[in-house]
């Protein structure tokens, strides 16, 4: 499935195959460790992934909420700032949806028992993460049908690289479709006909199918984007965010799938699930790796000592592209030794 014209990268870059093995080597590696906490047994964990999504997935879409907004607004239920109104109810709204997307898929519900996803959730997750922004600021074009929840009765503009989604009468029957090809995904997947190496792609189409069908009048990134999530945690996998620095790059690859190419959205997705898998799972990376300061929080480092030492430069860490300090086992336990060495003074 994958093209090797395509998988050349930059020099200092993986190819496009190095970061599918990595992909590959990284779910193999879960299953070792016995899975993903559930996020009862890891909250903090969980809510570092959630409040990153919640925030970069609605900023993708224009919402003006920074991280710290919006992690007082998801953790006290207290709203910072003198942003509209809309912004703060885009995020709540989307915060219980992308909550109840890792319930369903690590504890698996009251939904999903007879494949990855049924229409029922597509709908389900629609109104959850619309509801909240719709009563403030519904759209101005919609029928009474049209609210969360409910299909288009519009017909969508072409997109800016020329696809154009298919006409409404037919959204229905395209939304059974690709459910019907997300749960042949997860069939072929546990019958062992997919490849792990090919599943990277097969995500990026499943992703750019849902969005080229389009089918609410809005909010068709962030539902399709939580859709993604919620079939990756039913395979028992970490979900993707894709981070609002990010957003120019992601568009160019969902254009690039729309004309056959969905190799630059797969790698998107791939690097992302193995980014939070570290997040979730810390000991899946070497000791050597780095990763976000929040899993290497324990019962004697607080995250906002870990963030106080590598501001300072007692832990060795990097900033990255996030804005985020990351840093490994192995300088924790360096600064742990050098920390007691000079008497346990800061």
């Amino acid at each position: 499935m994958t093209n090797s014209s395509q998988d050349r990268a930059p020099r200092g870059r993986p190819s496009r195959i190095a970061i599918y093995q990595r992909f590959a080597t990284a779910i193999d590696e879960l299953g070792r460790y016995g899975g993903l906490p559930t996020p009862v047994e890891a909250k903090q964990l969980w809510d570092d992934v959630w409040y990153l999504e919640a925030h970069h997935s609605t900023a993708l879409e224009g919402n003006t909420l920074v991280l710290r907004e919006v992690e007082q607004l998801l953790e006290q239920g207290r709203a910072v700032g003198s942003k509209e109104l809309k912004d703060y109810m885009e995020v709540l709204g989307y915060s219980e949806a992308a909550r109840w997307v890792y319930e369903q898929g690590v504890a698996r519900g009251e939904y999903g028992r007879d494949g990855l996803v049924s229409v029922t959730e597509v709908r389900h997750i629609h109104e959850l993460a619309m509801s909240r922004a719709w009563e403030v600021a519904p759209h101005p074009d919609a029928y009474p049908d049209e609210a969360p929840g409910g299909f288009r009765r519009h017909d969508i503009r072409p997109f800016t690289g020329g696809m154009t989604p298919p006409t409404h009468p037919l959204v229905s029957a395209g939304v059974a479709a690709w459910v019907e090809q997300v749960n042949q995904f997860g069939q072929a997947l546990s019958s062992g006909t997919l490849g792990m190496m090919d599943v990277p792609e097969v995500l990026a189409g499943i992703h750019a199918d849902f969005e080229r069908l389009h089918p609410f009048i809005d909010g068709n990134g962030r539902v399709g984007r939580l859709l993604l999530n919620l079939v990756l945690t039913r395979l028992g996998w970490p979900p993707i965010v894709i981070f609002k620095e990010q957003r120019g790059r992601y568009l160019k690859a969902l254009d690039r799938a729309d004309h056959g190419d969905s190799g630059p959205l797969a790698e998107l997705i791939a690097r992302s699930v193995v980014d939070n898998l570290h997040r979730l799972i810390p000991n899946i990376a070497g000791p050597a790796k780095y990763v976000p300061l929040e899993a290497l929080v324990d019962d004697e480092f607080s995250l906002a000592a870990l963030k106080q030492a590598a501001g300072r430069g007692r832990l060795e860490a990097i900033i990255g592209a996030d804005g985020r300090y990351r840093s490994s086992r192995a300088a924790l336990k360096a600064y742990r030794a050098s920390k007691y060495k000079r008497g346990g003074s800061e």
